[in-house]
């Protein structure tokens, strides 16, 4: 085993503030970990295609998208875990007599099947990334589909939870949940890079603050919430830090001893 560090970070309220900004702070202790060597790396919730520029700024090849289901290390493919499409099809039916759009999610793209529904523009709006979402209510037919958004709220969602086994439902909007296939998680994604790189599991370090980083904060090793955490979020991490726009992360780094 390498004695070689990683760490994973989230995007959404860890390496950007609830303004979508990434503070100073947070850039300059990602280079400065790459300088000593160690492997940083994303994990999120995100479609690749919706946080391009991030991988840029960071200079970032290596990360989890879709809570765990496309995985890349070093700029290739490694792993996929697409949804179920015939369990697809039929949440699709049965979304659809309830009048609750879906948006459907591969590596390159997002189709909503409703056009122009406004729960589906008011949260993807919430990102404040320069994305759009397009209508092609067949867009799941015939290709691999990591994720998807379902417009429902939280008194809804249960109704879903209860007929759809092989998915699992991931609420990051009071009008949107994730939906990903049953037992897929960010921790999975992480497995997946850390086994091929060899990295020891005290070797292995994250940080998230939202309900879909519980599983990877449970199970890395060394793991950090957020200050702006969710509660469970800070319940399972070894160490709360400071708020993203705290200069959260830099402070965690230190506490860690990654950074001086």
């Amino acid at each position: 085993m390498s004695d070689k560090k990683i760490i994973f970070f989230d995007i959404d309220g860890t390496l950007l503030d609830d303004d979508k900004k990434m503070p100073l702070t947070a850039k300059k202790a990602i280079f400065a970990l790459k300088e000593q060597g160690h492997e940083v790396a994303i994990a999120t919730g995100r479609a690749p295609f919706m946080f391009k520029d991030i991988r840029e700024q960071l200079e970032i090849d290596s990360y989890v998208s879709f809570n765990g289901q496309y995985v890349v290390l070093r700029g290739e493919v490694v792993a996929t875990n697409p949804l179920n499409r015939e369990a697809l099809q039929a949440m699709t039916d049965l979304a659809l007599t309830h009048n609750h759009a879906l948006v459907y999610m591969d590596h390159m793209d997002m189709k909503a099947n409703i056009p122009n529904d406004e729960l589906v523009e008011k949260s993807i709006q919430t990102l404040k990334a320069k994305i759009s979402v397009g209508y092609d209510p067949l867009y799941f037919q015939g290709r691999d589909i990591y994720q998807t958004l379902l417009m429902c709220t939280e008194e809804e969602e249960p109704f879903y939870e209860a007929v759809f086994k092989a998915f699992d439902f991931v609420r990051w909007h009071p009008s949107s949940v994730d939906v990903v296939p049953h037992a897929g998680s960010k921790a999975k994604g992480i497995r997946e890079i850390t086994s091929r790189l060899g990295i020891a599991a005290e070797n292995q370090y994250a940080f998230g603050d939202g309900l879909n980083d519980v599983e990877m904060i449970t199970t890395i090793h060394n793991s950090v919430a957020m200050g702006n955490s969710c509660d469970e979020a800070k319940a399972a991490a070894k160490m709360v830090t400071k708020r993203a726009d705290e200069d959260g992360i830099l402070y965690g780094l230190q506490k860690l001893g990654l950074l001086s």
